[in-house]
């Protein structure tokens, strides 16, 4: 045919190969066990949701609207007792260890019964992925090993995550449009660590957690260049929770305002800042923190398309039902020709949204955060090794060596060719993944009219709850933007993002 090396240059023009397969590229890679793991974990969130999520749903929404102001705590110690706080944590910290890849059905699965709930589980995964993403190893296990303490005690010590600010929304979400945004959360350094002043907004979880990783910058004027990661703990002098927003959707998942007035948080609570930095890595502190969140963006967003892909299927199964048993003019809706053209289109949408989100996960197995949990030896060396065993490693994980060890191979040694590619087929899917949430939602309301109005029918709740996907986790605009950069742009020199 051709040589090998014709091979390589012709499919390094764009549409990159590596960048349009990654599931071909890994599938051979992935571990066996992986698979059978995988299906029992999607069985046991089916069983959670029969059980726990389709019997309390409504009810919830309901609390809510007739008491703005009411916390999950009853929920969080159910889900807590089904033993999805730690089933994602790493054995080396002391988790279950299951593999990463596997929350994503998971996340969709109970999203399929009620999105807001899913968040309950899902936000604190988003507080340990932005822990383990800055490599401080010493305060990540830290703070994961009081979650697992709480856990077995039964009050979990949730973690969230905080970046968004009052005047700085999606402007704050990304390094190189965060000079453009107005931030005002200011962390002064002083002996021993940084006075913290500011405030965050449209926080998850923020009522009900105990630990809350967040962003500060040393210079407000400055803040791509000044951005510090710290995490503050519930109780701290100066640390207060705000408003509980009313929200129109998952509103059994809170969104909270946490301010910070004179607040101290202690060198041994910071988790980036230049000064770590220039221990562990050759980069500078605008590229560490860009990669940090790269790297915490690649991850998350996946989770969020399958809780999109969620809804969509839940959305189909609920016109599904309707359409199978509603008659029109003497025949069942389900064997009207213009019906089944919906509901194909509904099931095809839910098709879509799953393979977005596993082809994000297949890049980040394969070229991103993943690599090294889902390494064949290392996958099985995790899965053998008793508990025991990671407890006498907790000394070393504690050493600077395995930070610095971390940060170089991560901040330092990780191709920008990869990280781009993780990072935009993680946009990929959390648009594609909410874009049909909402779709599918709209197409139900079609089809059933005026029933799907009805609370107790639940599918405008599904309505409600949709819209928020297409918002949080960066908006579905910034989304594309961030898609155009790492897929699109590398093949275009002249090509500038985020230029006003």
């Amino acid at each position: 045919m051709i040589p090998n090396s014709e091979v390589k240059s012709i499919l390094d023009r764009f549409p990159k190969f590596e960048d349009s397969f990654n599931g071909l590229e890994y599938a051979p890679r992935l571990p066996k066990a992986m698979v059978k793991e995988t299906r029992e974990l999607v069985a046991y969130a089916r069983k959670f949701n029969d059980e726990v999520v389709r019997p309390s749903a409504l009810t919830l929404d309901r609390k809510t609207h007739e008491d703005p102001d009411y916390l999950p705590h009853d929920l969080i110690k159910t889900v807590n007792d089904w033993g999805f706080y730690t089933m994602w944590v790493p054995k080396i910290f002391g988790g279950m260890g299951k593999n990463l890849p596997s929350l994503s059905p998971v996340m969709e699965e109970i999203s399929s019964t009620c999105v807001g709930i899913a968040n309950v589980m899902g936000v604190t995964y988003l507080g340990l992925t932005s822990l383990i993403s800055s490599f401080n190893m010493r305060i990540t296990n830290r703070i994961i090993k009081d979650l697992i303490e709480g856990v077995k005690k039964g009050d979990p010590k949730l973690i969230a995550f905080a970046i968004t600010e009052p005047a700085a929304g999606t402007d704050a979400d990304d390094l190189e449009l965060v000079d453009r945004g107005r931030v005002i959360c200011r962390a002064k350094r002083v002996d021993g660590g940084y006075v913290v002043n500011g405030r965050k907004v449209f926080i998850s979880m923020g009522h009900v957690s105990e630990w809350t990783v967040f962003y500060a910058y040393t210079d407000l004027k400055k803040p791509s260049q000044t951005m510090t990661a710290l995490v503050v703990k519930k109780g701290t002098k100066g640390f207060s929770i705000g408003r509980h927003e009313d929200k129109m959707g998952q509103r059994v998942c809170p969104a909270s305002e946490i301010i910070f007035e004179d607040c101290f948080i202690p060198d041994d609570q910071v988790l980036i800042d230049s000064n770590s930095m220039k221990k562990f890595t050759s980069k500078s502190p605008a590229e560490v923190m860009m990669r940090h969140f790269d790297f915490l963006a690649s991850s998350s967003k996946a989770g969020v398309c399958s809780m999109g892909t969620g809804v969509a299927r839940g959305a189909l199964e609920d016109a599904l039902k309707f359409a199978s048993a509603t008659e029109i003019k003497g025949k069942l809706l389900i064997n009207h020709q213009w019906a089944q053209g919906i509901l194909a289109e509904m099931y095809k949408n839910v098709v879509l949204g799953r393979l977005a989100y596993q082809e994000a996960n297949y890049a980040n197995c394969n070229r991103g955060t993943y690599d090294l949990l889902q390494m064949k030896p290392i996958y099985y060396y995790l899965k053998i090794m008793p508990p025991s065993y990671f407890k006498m490693l907790e000394p070393m994980i504690n050493k600077g060596i395995t930070t610095w060890a971390m940060s170089k191979l991560y901040f330092d040694m990780k191709k920008q060719a990869n990280v781009d590619c993780c990072s935009g087929m993680s946009s990929l899917a959390k648009v594609a993944g909410t874009d049909i949430g909402m779709k599918n939602c709209q197409l139900a309301m079609d089809l059933m009219g005026e029933a799907g109005l009805r609370h107790d029918n639940g599918m405008e709740k599904r309505l409600r709850d949709a819209k928020l996907l297409q918002i949080y986790e960066s908006t579905n605009q910034m989304n594309r933007l961030i898609i155009f950069k790492g897929l699109i742009a590398p093949s275009c020199p002249q090509a500038r993002v985020f230029e006003q």
